[in-house]
């Protein structure tokens, strides 16, 4: 699987780092997930003009709630969830990255969006439209519609440069986005992590980022 992964995502790193990687994150979340919070609703920023952008330091007055998407009451729905934010704990602890989270790929007035699931960090966008209109301003509907990983070490100059990205915190300088795949390689969502210096992912921490890729195919909530 991670070989196929790494094949699909375009990722270069050791695949014995992410096996390392993987087993540790699995350990954490036998003796973490059944005891970590599950976050069923979270507030959100303002959008820009044609929800084209994200209003920093504005938030909406009402929360985006999960379970009007995902049953809540579902057991096996809550323990995915709380095993998504563990594995978001984790990472954070692990790398001190400044913002993390989990995207699902969802249907939704039949139209598929990624969903946020799990995170940590500011306030940011609950959902990404997957369609190639929003792709030309959007990193994570990039990655979602190619499953191709991205690693932006360099924002400012990405800008310059005229890559998609889709500015939630002016303080982030790197980001890595890398898509959750089937064995088959079919998208199943996203991870986002962010950092405000430069040069933040380095090859372990890219490591770490594909072993949590892989172990959250499993954690999902259904569709």
């Amino acid at each position: 699987m991670t070989a196929s992964y790494l094949d699909i995502a375009q990722i270069n790193c050791d695949p014995t780092a992410v096996a390392e990687h993987k087993q540790k994150l699995l350990s954490h979340l036998q003796a973490n997930s059944k005891k970590t919070d599950v976050i069923w609703q979270y507030f959100v920023p303002e959008l820009g003009e044609g929800g084209s952008c994200s209003l920093f330091g504005q938030l909406q007055d009402k929360p985006f709630v999960l379970s009007n998407l995902i049953d809540a009451t579902n057991p096996e729905n809550s323990l995915a969830l709380a095993k998504l934010q563990s594995i978001v704990n984790y990472i954070v602890a692990t790398t001190k990255v400044d913002w993390f989270g989990i995207y699902q790929k969802r249907l939704i007035n039949q139209e598929h969006e990624l969903v946020k699931l799990a995170y940590f960090g500011e306030p940011s966008r609950a959902t990404f439209p997957l369609t190639s209109q929003f792709s030309a301003i959007s990193n994570n509907v990039q990655v979602g519609l190619s499953r191709i990983g991205r690693i932006i070490n360099d924002i400012p100059q990405y800008l310059v440069q005229g890559g998609e990205y889709y500015t939630c915190d002016p303080k982030v300088q790197s980001e890595a986005c890398l898509p959750i795949l089937t064995e088959t390689g079919e998208l199943l969502g996203i991870i986002d992590a962010e950092a405000f210096s430069l040069d933040f992912f380095d090859q372990n921490t890219l490591a770490l980022l594909v072993a949590a890729c892989l172990v959250i195919t499993e954690c999902l909530p259904a569709s």
